[in-house]
Order: C-alpha cells, then structure tokens, then sequence
C-alpha cells in the first residue's frame, strides 16, 4: 500500500502539467478508474465501453472554447428545458461568469411537463442537482451517462420517489433525458475536462420550459404553476449574475444565494437568513417585469396550453423530422437507434429490432451531421479509434485501475420502496431581507439574454450490438454513487479554483 500510495502521489504531483496530452491522458483515467473503485465495481470490467469516457474533445470544440475565452478545462454549469427539448452546457469564462457554450438538442424525454413525484411515473426530474465525479457512469448500458441526483434534497423532503434518472445516449427514455451517443459523448468529456480542472461539482438545472413571460402566460393554468414559480427564482438569479446559485432547501422549498449562522433542515422551519441586498434588488426588478408582462399578455387572451399531452414526452424538431412520413433526407447530430420512437408511437421493445443497415456513409467533415440512416455496422474511422484506445490510454487505465480498484467487488442494485402518496405541497412565502434602499438603488447585475451557440457535431457513428430493453424507471444501470454524499444533495456547492478536488479526490492535488 505504501508503494501505491508512493505513485498517487506522483501523479497528483503533475498537476502543474496537466495540459501535456500524456499526463492529461493519465489523470483523466486516474478519475475514472478512481470512481470506479470507489462505486464498488469490477475493475476486470474495464474495456471499450469505459474507455469511452475518456474521448478528447473536438478540435472544433475546443476552438469554439477558446473562440469564446474559456478554458478547456474551466468549470461548467447545464439547464435543461423539456418544451423546448434542448440542453445547454454553459461554460466559466476569463471574466469569471458562465457564458453560453452550446446548445444540444434532446432526442427523447419521457412524462409530461411537471416534476417526478413517484417511482414508475415516467417523469424525467425538474429542479436542482448538483453531479460530483461519483455520478459519472463510463460503464453505461445507454453509452455514456450522468446520474441527475435524483431524488435531491428537496425531492425527499416532498416524499418523491425514483431513481437511475440520467442524462444518457440510445435516444430512448423512460424518466432520462436521452441524447444521441456522439452528443452524451461530448457532455460527458466536457464534464470530464472541469473535474480536471478542479471543479468539485456542476449543477444542472432542469425546466419544464425556457422561464419567460410568454411561457409562464402560456402554462398559467397548470397545477405545476407554484412549483415553476419557485424554480423561476433560481432561474432568475443565474440570468441576472451568470454565476452558479448556492441551493438550500428549508420548509420543503428551494431557496436561492441565502447566507445564514445557521443550518438549513430540508423539511424543517427555514432559518433567519439574508440575501446579498444588490442580488436580492437585482432579482426582484426582473421578477416584477416578467410579472407585469405575463398579466399582460394573460390580459390580452394569450392561448394557454394542455396541461396534459397524453404523448409521453417530448423530441426536439431536429430529431422529430426524421420521423415524418415522406420526410426529405435528414441530417441530426448524431446517430438515431433502430428502436427510437417519436412522441406518440406505439413502444416496439429493442430485443424485437434488427438493427437498421444502409449504404450511407458519414461526412468527411469533423462539423458536419450524421443522416438518420447511418449504419452502427459501419463504424466511421474516429469511432474505430475509441474501440482501440492508444497505447498510453490502455497503459495507464490499467496501472490506474490496479491501483484504485483492487479487491472490489460488483455491488447488486438497490432495491427502491414502493413509491410514497404525494403529500401536499407548501408554498409559504418567500421573506426576503433586502432593504428598501438596496430595491431602489441601481443593481450590480445586469440583465442579459442567452445566444444559442452554432450546433457543431461529430460525424462518428458508434459501431454497437443490438441494444437492451430500456428499463421501466430510468434506462440504466445503477450508477457509480458518491462515498459520502452528506451536505451534496442539498443544492450545488460552490465551484472552487481550479487544482482543488474535495477529499475524495484529494489524490489528485
């Protein structure tokens, strides 16, 4: 153990060269085979499939982050929102704040808008979750995967139950948001890449749709108003400062950016607490414009829609076309499966599919998509690559993987209890303590709109067997969980400097 512990010491050494390919190529394994070994999994299980998690980005994309002042391995920050069916990877800039970095269309999300409230409903989650290194899955049935969290602090204190709820390939879900392999691959690597950098956790946060007057006049008459007003206050805060909200939960509600004494207790009587007077005048002014624009556009009998769809969910146009009868020739970045199906087909199992072959060839361009009717039995050169890792890759996966996961064992998947009647929700009110003079005084945040960054994809088509059955609660397999997830789930923490992993991960200072 002395020995090994000798050359983790080293490697964390090196931190100062990460940038070298060779010591980047070893510590990114190092994270792997480190999380591996914490979850409890086999290490002799290492092959393709893991060693997918360590594909380098892009170099179109890692021109576009530095087109944008970003560092590659800067942290990161994600929403999500279902109407819309599209993800966002927002990413630290020099200025310090997150910007914009790109927009990826989801390929399938299950339920209706709403929050998941049971085990078996269908609903892929809403709200507020922080991912540390433990919920990052290279093992992944559905490709790649990031385990959401849930259910979070507040999930739990609310009595919501379920589990396995990711962001994952297949393009097939039933409670996940699912996007094409070739996208999840180049999330997961951008994920990979802050880890590296030190960021300890990212959050993500998930919407029922984008939080604007139109929208919340549109969904007026939803039952799920009073939970979307709360998100909205988070939502708010990361559009009026660009940095990432502190989450706490308190009387079964979130609760944004507090500074308190004092701990907060998810279903216990919240704290006396203060919110930094310019933030909280910064937040209350957008607040009353949207409000006042939503009542205006009520007023002017802007059409609401159906609380319920019956579609099971949703897939953005981009994929959508594809599925259209006499549709033209289509181009989606990245590969659909065989068994995908759009919002409102009938549900045909994979086991029952052969899979889908074609003449098609993928382009010869790095930014160019993939068509529909690409083949996965004629995987193009850069997916050959990942199935055969280079010679630096496949050594240290498994010096690091001897190192980190000797004796461990696969652990069963746990065993959910049977899901909980939904209690009734409080909404008490929010008292928050910025002054009168701070509200009138001119804020230190300026409002500004997000710009969707140009959608660059990755012409690769993943050569795979016929895929598994998607499971009935989230498509996957038990993610690796975190050793200690005390004081994690209640909201993101906040991102530190780069070079410093929490304890789990102090290996690597």
């Amino acid at each position: 153990m002395h020995g090994a512990g000798s050359v983790v010491a080293c490697i964390g050494g090196v931190l100062a060269l990460k940038r070298h390919p060779v010591v980047r190529s070893l510590l990114a394994s190092a994270v792997v085979a480190a999380a591996i070994a914490l979850a409890g999994c086999n290490p002799e299980s290492m092959g393709a499939s893991s060693l997918r998690s360590l594909q380098p980005l892009s170099p179109q994309m890692i021109a576009e982050i530095d087109h944008r002042n970003m560092s590659k391995d800067s942290p990161i920050l994600v929403r999500i929102f279902k109407e819309e069916s599209e993800l966002e990877v927002w990413k630290q800039d020099n200025t310090g704040r997150f910007a914009l970095l790109k927009t990826y269309p989801i390929c399938r999300w299950s339920g209706e808008l709403g929050p998941k409230v049971r085990m078996g409903d269908r609903q892929a989650p809403e709200g507020f979750y922080t991912i540390t290194p433990g919920l990052m899955n290279p093992n992944s049935n559905y490709y790649l995967a990031i385990n959401t969290g849930f259910p979070n602090a507040y999930d739990r204190a609310n009595g919501h139950t379920g589990e396995f709820l990711m962001i994952h390939g297949d393009c097939s879900s039933a409670g996940c948001y699912a996007m094409t392999d070739e996208q999840v691959g180049e999330i997961y690597a951008l994920a990979r890449e802050s880890f590296l950098g030190g960021q300890r956790s990212f959050q993500i946060q998930a919407y029922p749709f984008r939080m604007t007057p139109l929208n919340m006049a549109r969904h007026r008459n939803s039952p799920n108003m009073p939970f979307w007003q709360m998100l909205k206050e988070g939502y708010d805060h990361f559009e009026v400062t660009r940095l990432e909200p502190k989450v706490d939960v308190c009387e079964k509600r979130y609760v944004f950016d507090a500074e308190t004494k004092d701990k907060f207790n998810p279903a216990g009587k919240c704290p006396a607490y203060k919110v930094d007077d310019e933030l909280a005048a910064a937040v209350a002014e957008k607040e009353q414009n949207d409000e006042r624009q939503t009542a205006e556009l009520a007023s002017r009998g802007t059409q609401t829609v159906p609380v319920r769809t019956g579609t099971d969910g949703g897939m953005n146009p981009t994929f959508l076309a594809a599925f259209r009868p006499h549709a033209p020739w289509t181009t989606v970045p990245g590969t659909i499966p065989s068994h995908a199906r759009a919002p409102g087909q009938p549900y045909t199992p994979p086991a029952t599919l052969a899979v889908a072959s074609s003449n098609a060839t993928s382009s010869p361009s790095a930014a160019a998509s993939t068509p529909v009717s690409a083949s996965r039995e004629q995987p193009s050169a850069y997916a050959a690559s990942k199935e055969q890792p280079s010679t630096d890759q496949t050594r240290s996966v498994g010096l690091l993987t001897h190192l980190f996961g000797s004796g461990a064992t696969t652990e069963p998947a746990a065993t959910e209890p049977a899901a909980a009647k939904p209690k009734a929700k409080e909404t008490p009110k929010v008292t928050q303590t910025a002054t009168a003079s701070a509200a009138k005084s001119k804020p230190a945040y300026e409002l500004s709109s997000s710009k969707s960054a140009p959608a660059s994809v990755h012409p690769h088509v993943e050569a795979k067997a016929t895929p598994q059955p998607a499971r009935e609660e989230g498509n996957d397999e038990p993610s690796p969980k975190p050793a200690n997830t005390a004081g994690l789930l209640n909201g993101a923490q906040p991102t530190l400097a780069g070079g410093s992993f929490d304890s789990r991960w102090g290996v690597f200072r």
